[in-house]
């Protein structure tokens, strides 16, 4: 069917309904998640905006009370938006400093008294700034202590409108803790604005279902099934609707699902867009893929170090963890795309660092065409094609598959042979993957 129009209130609804889609998926999946304020890169056409126009106001309200005699219109209408900032504040048992903040800030009051030239604005702030002295969190103490010294009205106006923001912000963190126990099931949660966002938005899961066709069409191919005996002529399987081609054996729903899930693991960006139904979860998804891609190459390098070596110097206390350290520590960011340097100077720190062991335990050092050997097999792990690289990036996936399995989630009790060294690594991307995959499957 056609695109459907989607009107601008009906755009805004779709808007509001992700948001708390998003936030409500956010708490249950990030321990760490906070509501944070909107920051802009330095250079940004946003931020050079932004500047500009405090900057106007700013200076607009200091020649306004700079004057003779001073202008309070925009230092009124700060006093309406503080007085705002600190009943949001307030907790429902608070009614007595909700009637004082009322009464001390009334604004009708404060704009005849302005009228008269009868405005006290030190003490009005004053008066501020012991409110919020006693509604901010500890951590807020110094900052609100601090502007007490201030005796610009203009810049102390501007400091308590900041630090306002920031006891707003620490009070919506503090409502998500509150929370966080409270929406620890979120399923029917999700599954019921997921469904409101697809009636209003029928045709916006395409990538979800080229994601899901691609997984059908491989769990298909990888089948080792015997296609079912050909429907006799004239037998119900032959005419009902829906019937399923001889040739064909359908996948399971479950084994589609896992197939695609263990994909997302080897996403190229740039090529096909993410699913839709995953995009809530798809920086948390490629910081998976990225963790896999770098103790691929560590496992990898550890493998083929060991290959060369022999177990006497790898049974060699430390020398394992010194070479995992160092290749960790030159994978720590990195792109993929990147690896190739990063092998490069990955195989001069293994060399190195077999050189010295070899000499404490006495050894003599390897001959020259043994050491550009294991030099030219550690930087030959930057092909996918690699027969190492392959062989432990199908031992961590078949692992990780575990995890991501309804009825497997205990049984990654065997850990896969030669991964020993990042075990502790591989255990943690695991779980964490594990987690995200079983709430979207819900």
């Amino acid at each position: 069917s056609p695109p459907q129009a989607v009107s601008v209130n009906q755009l805004q609804e779709i808007t509001d309904d992700i948001s708390k889609l998003t936030i409500a998926h956010q708490i249950v999946l990030d321990s760490d998640f906070k509501l944070q304020v909107a920051s802009f890169s330095p250079k940004s056409l946003e931020n050079q905006v932004k500047e500009t126009l405090h900057k106007a106001f700013w200076d607009s309200l200091e020649e306004q009370l700079s004057a003779s005699p001073p202008d309070y219109t925009r230092a009124i209408q700060l006093l309406q938006e503080i007085k705002e900032a600190l009943l949001s504040l307030l907790l429902p048992r608070h009614n007595q400093l909700r009637s004082q903040i009322e009464e001390v800030l009334d604004m009708e009051l404060i704009r005849q008294e302005a009228e008269h030239g009868a405005l006290d604005i030190r003490g009005l702030t004053m008066y501020v700034l012991g409110t919020m002295a006693r509604l901010c969190a500890p951590v807020r103490d110094e900052e609100v202590r601090g502007l007490q010294s201030l005796t610009d009205p203009a810049q102390l106006l501007r400091e308590i409108f900041r630090v306002l923001g920031l006891m707003k912000m620490d009070m919506l963190n503090f409502i998500v803790q509150s929370l966080r126990t409270h929406l620890q099931d979120t399923v029917q949660y999700e599954q019921k604005k997921f469904q409101e966002l697809l009636d209003k938005l029928p045709n916006s899961l395409d990538c979800t279902r080229e994601w899901l066709s691609r997984a059908a069409a491989e769990v298909s191919a990888s089948s080792s099934q015997p296609p079912p005996p050909p429907a006799v002529s004239g037998s119900p399987a032959a005419h009902s609707p829906g019937a399923v081609s001889s040739s064909t054996t359908v996948p399971s729903l479950t084994s589609v699902l896992d197939r695609g899930y263990m994909n997302l693991l080897c996403w190229e960006p740039g090529q096909k867009k993410y699913p839709e139904t995953l995009l809530m979860d798809q920086a948390r998804l490629q910081e998976v893929q990225a963790q896999v891609n770098q103790l691929t190459i560590i496992a990898a390098v550890l493998l083929v170090t060991s290959g060369t070596c022999g177990s006497t110097l790898c049974g060699s206390p430390g020398f394992v963890a010194r070479l995992k350290r160092v290749t960790k520590a030159l994978l720590e960011g990195l792109s993929c795309t990147r690896y190739e340097e990063a092998l490069e100077d990955i195989s001069d720190q293994v060399l190195q660092e077999v050189s010295r062991t070899l000499s404490q335990l006495g050894y003599a050092a390897f001959t020259t065409d043994k050491c550009a050997s294991l030099k030219g097999q550690i930087k030959s792990i930057v092909d996918k094609g690699n027969a190492v690289r392959r062989v432990v990036e199908q031992r961590i996936h078949s692992f990780l598959s575990l995890f991501i399995s309804p009825d497997g989630q205990n049984s990654h009790k065997d850990f896969p042979k030669g991964l020993d060294p990042i075990q502790e690594e591989l255990l943690e991307v695991g779980h964490r993957f594990g987690s995200v995959i079983h709430h979207n499957r819900q």
